[in-house]
């Protein structure tokens, strides 16, 4: 079932180029039921956002900038999330920002029993990442529309320059997750492996690294075993994954 969000965003630090794409991401989530973006409309530098506000039903907040220096609008956004928390309409929050400055925002969130998403751009510093539950990158949504835009196979050169490459940090991440939920025969449950992985590092995506799902990522790293296997009634597959084992060489005696 659906959890209802509120979704509040940061219009002087988020770019409004792939709206549209992140409404779609945010409902894979939860019903956006509240969706609010803040900043400084006589700003012509907001501009941009008002072309599609209005096609993805959010609702401007003018907040002034009383002070050269100080963002009112990181302040309005705040008191407003607070407001919505204890009015107990929403289950969740979905803070789209790059600022570091609603880390504690998503903390006080998330110790009400809220459970919250952050979309904001690969320079979100580390600690709003990890106050969130999940942390989605606006990079993403920007390759997923030029890959639907050009179709397959013609962004090779975006593939290039806008996918992480794998590196033995996340290996590890990956391996020992498979370890902690793993039976005593080494096979773990992958949808187990991955809400672990979502809880260790909320940022990790399959789509950083160029991959849809976690399973053809798994496969392609070559360090673990993969079965398939049916449900109690035979309807659908469950995925487990086995770290595999290398084997050792050596001479025959």
């Amino acid at each position: 079932m659906d959890i209802n969000l509120a979704v509040l965003i940061d219009g002087d630090n988020i770019p409004s180029a792939y709206v549209k794409e992140m409404m779609e991401e945010i409902a894979k989530y939860g019903n956006p039921t509240i969706k609010r973006i803040y900043g400084d409309w006589t700003n012509p530098r907001l501009g941009k956002w008002k072309n599609v506000l209005l096609e993805n039903a959010i609702t401007p907040i003018q907040q002034y900038g009383y002070t050269a220096g100080k963002n009112a609008t990181d302040s309005a956004m705040i008191i407003d999330a607070m407001d919505i928390l204890y009015s107990g309409k929403v289950n969740g929050f979905c803070l789209v920002s790059s600022d570091s400055d609603f880390t504690r925002l998503a903390t006080r969130l998330r110790e009400a029993g809220m459970q919250v998403f952050g979309i904001g751009e690969k320079k979100t510093p580390n600690p709003f990442i990890v106050a969130c539950d999940k942390f989605i990158y606006i990079e993403i949504l920007k390759k997923l529309s030029v890959e639907s835009s050009t179709g397959p196979g013609d962004n090779k050169s975006d593939k290039k320059s806008g996918v992480d490459k794998i590196t033995k940090k996340d290996i590890k991440l990956i391996t020992t997750t498979v370890d902690d939920v793993a039976d005593d025969d080494g096979w773990a449950f992958l949808g187990d492996v991955g809400s672990l992985l979502q809880k260790k590092q909320p940022n990790f995506d399959s789509r950083n690294y160029g991959y849809q799902k976690l399973t053809p990522l798994i496969s392609a790293l070559g360090e673990f075993d993969i079965e398939r296997r049916e449900d109690a009634k035979g309807r659908k597959k469950l995925i487990y994954v086995k770290i595999r084992e290398h084997k050792t060489g050596g001479a025959k005696k």
